[in-house]
C-alpha cells in the first residue's frame, strides 16, 4: 500500500512538474494509483462513481451563482467607484495610494470572489498611478500582490463552502464570519507595514479626492458594498441559506450594473455567462478528480501514515498546528486553493480534532494558509499576475514583499494560537 502512495505523490508531482493542467494531473495520477489495488475496469467505474457522486450535492449550487454574481461585478466597471471610495479614508496617511490599494483589493476581492480579479482590476488602475506619483514601482506592486488574497478570506467566497462540504457540513455563516476577522485583520497588517516604509521614503499622493465629493463618491460605491452585507447578514440573520445567498447575489449584482450602474447590457450577458460555464466547469472538474484522489489516498492508507506522522512527532497541541501550517503552506505554493481544500481537509480535520481544535476555526486556519500560497514562490499564481499588472520582474519585487510576508505571518500565528480571535465573531452571532 505504501508503494501505491509513494507512485501517486510521485506521478502527481512528475505530472504537475511538465506542466499538464492540475485536473488532469489529479485524475490520472489517482486512476494509475487505484489501478495498482484494483482490476483496470474497477478502478475506471469506481473513478466515474466518484466524480459523479462528489459533484451531486445540493450544496454546491452556490458555488456557480456565486462566481456568476463575480464576473457580473467584474464586468460592471466596480473597481473605479470602490478605488474612489478607498481614497476618502487614506487621505494624506503617508503612501496613502497604496492604503488605497490595499482598501480596493479587500472590498473588490471581496465582491469578485477572485484574487486575481482584485489583483488586476484595483491594481492595474493605482500600480502606474502609485509609479507616477515617485513611488517604487517593486514597492507598488508588493502592496497589489500582498493585499489581493484577502477576497479570498472576505465573505462570500467559494473556499468556505468547499471546506464546509469536505469538512461534512461546518457551518458557511461561521466560517464567513470569522473569515471576515482573517481578512481584515490580514488587510490591517498590510496597512500597518505600508505606513512605515511609505513615512521612511516620504510617499505622499498628490492625488486627493476634492472637496464636498465625499458624499458623492461613498453614494456611488455604497451599492457596491451592500453586496457583502446582503449576503453575511442575511444568512447569520436566518434569512436565507448560503445556497439561496448566492442567488441573490446574482440577482442583486445584474440589477446593480444593469440597471443602477447601467454598466452591463444585455449584450454583454452572453460573455459572461460563458466565462462563468467555464470557470464553474473547472471547479467542478476539479472537484471530481479531487474526490478521485481522496479515494485513491484512503485506499493506499495515505491518510493515516500522515496522521500517525504528524501525531508522533509530538503530542503537544501548538506544535502539532504549527507542523500543519508548514505542509498547508508547501501545498498552497504549487496547488490551486480549491482542490488542496477538498483533497486535505478529509487528512488534516481529523487529526485538528483529535487535539481538540474548532472546526470552524480549522477552516479559517486552512484557508488563509492556502491563501498564502497564491503569493509566494515558485508556483503562486497571484505573484506572477501582480508582477505582469506592474510590469515588473519578480525577482525585482520579492526583497519588497519580504515584510509583508512577515506581517501575513504573524497574523496567522496570532489567529492559530489563538483560536478567539476568529471565532469570537461567529460566536458573537450564535453561529
Amino acid at each position: 500500500m505504501l508503494d501505491a502512495a509513494f507512485i501517486l505523490m510521485a506521478s502527481f508531482a512528475l505530472l504537475l512538474v511538465l506542466g499538464i493542467p492540475i485536473g488532469i494531473c489529479i485524475a490520472a495520477s489517482s486512476v494509475i494509483t487505484i489501478a495498482l489495488v484494483l482490476p483496470m475496469d474497477v478502478a475506471l467505474f469506481t473513478t466515474a462513481q466518484k466524480i459523479f457522486s462528489s459533484l451531486d450535492s445540493f450544496s454546491l449550487l452556490a458555488v456557480p451563482f456565486f462566481i456568476l454574481s463575480g464576473v457580473i461585478m467584474n464586468s460592471g466597471g466596480i473597481a473605479a467607484r470602490l478605488v474612489n471610495f478607498a481614497k476618502l479614508f487614506s487621505g494624506r496617511i503617508p503612501g496613502s495610494l497604496s492604503h488605497t490599494n490595499i482598501a480596493g483589493n479587500m472590498m473588490f476581492g471581496a465582491i469578485s470572489g477572485s484574487a486575481i480579479a482584485a489583483s488586476t482590476s484595483i491594481g492595474g488602475v493605482l500600480v502606474p498611478m502609485s509609479k507616477k506619483e515617485g513611488y517604487r514601482n517593486s514597492f507598488a506592486a508588493a502592496v497589489n500582490i500582498a493585499s489581493a488574497p484577502t477576497g479570498m478570506l472576505i465573505p462570500p467566497t467559494t473556499a468556505f463552502i468547499l471546506y464546509a462540504l469536505a469538512s461534512g457540513g461546518t457551518s458557511i455563516a461561521a466560517l464567513f464570519a470569522g473569515g471576515l476577522v482573517a481578512g481584515v485583520l490580514w488587510g490591517a497588517g498590510c496597512m500597518l507595514v505600508t505606513f512605515f516604509i511609505a513615512r521612511r521614503h516620504g510617499y505622499h499622493s498628490k492625488i486627493l479626492t476634492e472637496k464636498g465629493t465625499a458624499w458623492r463618491v461613498t453614494w456611488e460605491a455604497l451599492p457596491s458594498l451592500l453586496l457583502i452585507i446582503v449576503v453575511v447578514v442575511g444568512i447569520v440573520a436566518g434569512v436565507f441559506t448560503a445556497i439561496e445567498a448566492s442567488a441573490v447575489a446574482v440577482v442583486y449584482t445584474a440589477f446593480l450594473t444593469m440597471v443602477v450602474y447601467r454598466s452591463v447590457s444585455f449584450g454583454d450577458l452572453r460573455g459572461i455567462l460563458i466565462q462563468s460555464l467555464v470557470m464553474t466547469g473547472i471547479i467542478m472538474f476539479l472537484l471530481g478528480t479531487s474526490s478521485v484522489m481522496s479515494f485513491a489516498m484512503a485506499i493506499t492508507g495515505l491518510p493515516d501514515v500522515i496522521s500517525s506522522f504528524i501525531l508522533g512527532v509530538s503530542e503537544n497541541p501548538v506544535m502539532i498546528l504549527l507542523i500543519i501550517t508548514v505542509f498547508l503552506l508547501i501545498i498552497g505554493t504549487f496547488m490551486d486553493i480549491g482542490p488542496a481544500i477538498l483533497i486535505f481537509t478529509p487528512i488534516l480535520l481529523p487529526i485538528a480534532l483529535k487535539i481538540g481544535v474548532d472546526p470552524v476555526h480549522f477552516g479559517i486556519f486552512m484557508v488563509y494558509n492556502l491563501s498564502m500560497g497564491t503569493i509566494t514562490p515558485p508556483v503562486g499564481s497571484g505573484l506572477y499576475v501582480g508582477a505582469s499588472v506592474a510590469n515588473e520582474k519578480v525577482e525585482r519585487i520579492l526583497p519588497s514583499l519580504l515584510p509583508f510576508y512577515g506581517i501575513i505571518v504573524l497574523v496567522l500565528l496570532l489567529i492559530t494560537l489563538v483560536p478567539e480571535v476568529t471565532l469570537f465573531l461567529p460566536r458573537m452571532l450564535g453561529l
